[in-house]
């Protein structure tokens, strides 16, 4: 073994120790968090059963939670939102106060009746606890990101008692259908302590079992069976995509509907009372876990292969809707599990296939649907269920996943591999934009373009009196320059030392946070779909595996000389990328103190250059 080697393996050896040594004492606090915070929900659930009136103090416990929220935790309402988006992009980090005002309205939701999980909680717990671990530890930006992942990692395996699926779960919810590795062992670290401690505790979880295929001495498939879970599949991804869509147009309807916040709530404990007695059950409120009427509906109760129920999956979905969209706090997961579970048995006596085994696979994947997470899913059936039927719940949750749609609970998550072919999208853009850019436009907008088009192509028509009419805009002009730099989606920024061993950014991304710094007007990243550059191999996208070698580009706008300063100060970066400068022309269009920049090319394609970086 070369000296090199052993020097890298040394290298290797410090930086697992260091992140033992921040990881092992923040996801002790954050199993701990949740030992307390899953006890709490215990005796407030066990108080809702013993004290029935509870329930019509919903709506002035949302007002309260409101109100809190809209004095000392706006900053906060974000919640996993948020926790992601500060993976993506580190900025101002997440507020510590998110730790004890999500532990506490949680408890509330759950103490007065209203629908909600408790996964939000526990990511919530983890990833605000492990950025202020960062900042007392003065992290920088790249291990604060680190660390927030390792929180959430911490806070999923610690709830549920599924630490594998809490580990993978933490590096697949970032970006749908791409996994970077770098932060692999930090979350495994993190996930297992989380669920160590939280045993520690005395905290058990509730245990689940599927009958079906224990007693076989090997994995045996049964194609008509498999046959039928991929048409459960179908029926899970859809489903996963109904809620995600529900729940953001409910809410989107509540925001219209009361602009201050805190009324929400208010409304949504009306209506959760209303649904009470509409449907003539509390079965549907709280957890679904557990209920001391043997008769109601749990998510355990649609693991019998004696229960018919039809229609308790809607019931829940609908309870859970109105209470998050609302505004009351806790998580989306538990419900999706009790919807998955109960669509699941109604599934099996439709197509006849073992109610216990459908019920296990629809407790997973509504969840791999909504969340767009596949892999943790699948990972997170088999620490539950066993592994005997690992076939079976992979299917479910991988089909799940593709026919959920580009849609999601997390709406900060990236887009990294379309599902399907969506048309041009930007790169690494946000399930939030991808819902903005497939809504189809206003029909006014669109009769309005028309208009103008009509009126553009078609000047010679307008009456001489039309055209004596004065302009009533002023245009201004000023030389701007545009460069556009060619990479490919595999290029990374240079590794700093042992942490680069860990993580490595991606370069076009770093490009762009560079030109913002500078103060350069524009900055935007192109994916391409089809071609060639530099004199290379014709390289094709596809929807399933991203191409890392296809070409893109990162386009910069603003002065020739703050470009050229650009490009030296960067030229470690940019050495051997193909740069091409053109001469842009930037447009204000001034009507009654009211400005609308445009740019637009000016001169031929002659006024190009080509940059070289040496």
């Amino acid at each position: 073994m070369s000296l090199s080697t052993i020097q890298s393996r040394f290298s290797q050896f410090a930086v697992l120790a260091r992140w033992l040594m921040f990881i092992i004492p923040m996801a002790s606090v954050v199993g701990s968090l949740c030992a307390l915070f899953l006890w709490a929900l215990d005796k407030a659930t066990q108080a809702r059963f013993d004290h029935a009136w509870l329930l019509f103090g919903l709506p002035l416990a949302g007002l309260v939670v409101g109100l809190v929220y809209h004095w000392i935790g706006r900053s906060t309402e974000g919640g996993n939102n948020l926790i992601v988006e500060q993976i993506h992009e580190p900025g101002a980090g997440v507020p510590l106060r998110m730790a004890p005002l999500i532990f506490l309205s949680t408890v509330i939701t759950h103490l007065f009746g209203g629908s909600a999980g408790r996964e939000g909680t526990a990511v919530q717990l983890g990833g605000s606890l492990a950025s202020a671990f960062g900042k007392a530890l003065r992290l920088d930006s790249d291990e604060v990101r680190l660390m927030l992942m390792a929180g959430i990692a911490a806070g999923f395996g610690a709830v549920f008692g599924t630490p594998i699926a809490g580990a993978v779960f933490a590096l697949e919810v970032l970006t749908v259908g791409r996994i970077q590795y770098e932060a692999l062992i930090p979350c495994l670290i993190a996930a297992v302590t989380g669920d160590w401690v939280c045993q520690l505790w005395g905290i058990e979880h509730t245990h689940y079992r599927i009958s079906f295929g224990a007693e076989l001495p090997g994995f045996q498939l049964d194609i008509l069976l498999f046959a039928k879970v991929a048409l459960a599949g179908i029926a899970f991804g859809l489903i996963s995509q109904f809620f995600a869509e529900a729940s953001h147009g409910v809410q989107s309807v509540m925001k219209k509907l009361l602009p201050f916040a805190p009324l929400r709530p208010v409304l949504g404990g009306l209506l959760v009372i209303g649904l009470v007695y509409a449907v003539g059950t509390r079965a549907y409120l709280g957890l679904g876990v557990w209920s001391p009427n043997p008769a109601d509906p749990t998510i355990a109760s649609f693991f019998d292969p004696g229960r018919i129920d039809y229609w308790s999956w809607l019931w829940k979905f609908v309870f859970t809707v109105v209470t998050l969209s609302a505004g009351f706090k806790g998580g989306e997961v538990t419900p999706l599990f009790f919807i998955g579970a109960a669509l699941g048995n109604a599934l099996a006596h439709l197509l006849g296939a073992p109610v216990d085994l459908l019920a296990g696979l629809g407790f997973v994947a509504v969840f791999a649907g909504a969340s767009n997470t596949p892999l943790a899913c699948t990972i997170m059936g088999i620490e539950l269920f066993g592994a005997e039927n690992t076939v079976y719940v992979a299917t479910a949750c991988f089909i799940a996943y593709a026919f959920s749609g580009h849609s999601g609970i997390y709406l900060s998550q990236r887009l990294g591999v379309p599902k399907t072919d969506f048309g041009f999208l930007p790169p690494d853009v946000s399930l939030r934009d991808v819902r903005e850019i497939g809504r189809p436009a206003p029909v006014v907008n669109l009769l309005e373009r028309r208009k103008r088009k009509s009126l553009a192509a078609e000047p010679s028509s307008l009456s001489d009196k039309d055209n004596d009419v004065k302009p009533t805009h002023i245009v201004t002009t000023r030389d701007v320059g545009m460069v556009r730099i060619y990479l490919k989606p595999r290029d990374k920024m240079p590794n700093k030392g042992v942490r680069g061993l860990w993580s490595s950014r991606p370069l076009y991304r770093e490009l762009v946070l560079e030109a913002k710094k500078d103060g350069l007007m524009n900055a935007v990243a192109h994916h391409t779909h089809y071609g060639y550059s530099n004199h290379g191999r014709v390289e094709d996208h596809s929807s399933e595996i991203s191409n890392p070698e296809l070409t893109m580009c990162v386009e910069i706008i603003g002065h020739r000389s703050d470009l050229e300063t650009f490009v030296r100060r960067h030229g470690a970066l940019l050495y051997n990328k193909v740069i091409v400068f053109k001469h842009l022309e930037h447009w204000s269009i001034d009507e009654k103190g009211e400005t609308l920049v445009e740019i637009e090319l000016n001169g031929p394609l002659s006024d190009s250059e080509e940059l070289q970086v040496g």
